[in-house]
């Protein structure tokens, strides 16, 4: 540390001030690079991020990146056997690559049993299965999913919503539980809270 004197508009001298070289540097760099890093980032997904299968080109741009159509898979994690295929738009341009455009509420939804059905837990009409934050701040995309007991199916819904309004846009997929080789088909009724 060094001792700096500093005048006053009214000509008094302060002897005891105190400052660190490079302190402010610091501290400038540390909230840039908190900046920069914020920017840069991609849209936050679930912990169990989704398997990407394809992406394809909808617009190109020659200067920026181009707005696409993503097909991706998640796995339900509270039922074995059952795989989440959903297509998203994902904006395009600069905005859509730092990160800032908001993203379009379309997504299309189709559910699959892919082996033997397991239910590990006891769920509770719209479950969540997944999200994925499709704004920087207030959109988000949500899978949930249900039962319908009479009849031995899965439903699994997607929706947008934000803050304050949702989108009337949604997709609905069904997952008829059927028995898989040897193994007999669970009841999902016997699984509702």
């Amino acid at each position: 540390m060094r001792k700096v004197f500093e005048t006053s508009v009214y000509g008094a001298t302060t002897l005891d001030k105190t400052k660190r070289p490079g302190a402010a540097h610091a501290v400038a760099a540390a909230v840039i690079a908190g900046f920069i890093a914020a920017s840069a980032a991609t849209p936050v997904v679930a912990s169990d991020d989704p398997e990407l299968i394809f992406k394809k080109t909808t617009v190109w741009r020659p200067l920026s990146p181009d707005a696409k159509l993503s097909t991706y898979v998640v796995d339900d994690p509270g039922i074995e056997g059952v795989s989440c295929y959903f297509t998203v738009p994902e904006v395009g341009g600069w905005k859509g690559w730092a990160g800032f455009a908001e993203e379009k509420s379309d997504v299309s939804l189709a559910c699959r049993q892919t082996g033997p059905v397991v239910i590990k837990e006891k769920f509770s009409q719209g479950s969540e299965i997944y999200r994925q934050r499709r704004s920087l701040f207030f959109k988000k995309m949500q899978i949930v999913r249900g039962c319908d007991a009479k009849r031995n199916v899965l439903v699994y819904l997607t929706y947008s919503d934000r803050v304050i309004e949702g989108s009337p846009q949604n997709s609905t997929s069904t997952v008829p539980i059927m028995p898989w080789g040897n193994s007999p088909a669970p009841k999902c009724s016997e699984f509702l809270n």
